[in-house]
């Protein structure tokens, strides 16, 4: 299963907010807030990786209020713990 971890940055003070309409898309698989340079962490996994660029291109990065991205696409068959 294709999975991609995304941090995102966003507005001061909008974190909640985001977290919360992160956590209604059935791909995102967790969601939270963190310290450091990023704001937010997210767990996308979907049946094909079509559809986790998809989630991340299109439903992610278009949220308002999400000023930027960095995404790391998991290899499959390395890991998995």
């Amino acid at each position: 299963m294709p999975i991609a971890y995304v941090l995102i940055n966003c507005d001061l003070g909008h974190e909640e907010e985001i977290i919360n309409e992160l956590a209604k898309i059935p791909e995102i698989k967790e969601v939270r807030g963190v310290y450091g340079v990023y704001d937010i962490f997210v767990k996308v996994a979907a049946d094909d990786a079509a559809k986790v660029r998809e989630v991340v291109t299109n439903k992610i990065r278009r949220m308002e209020r999400v000023r930027a991205t960095n995404t790391l696409m998991a290899i499959e068959g390395q890991g998995g713990r």
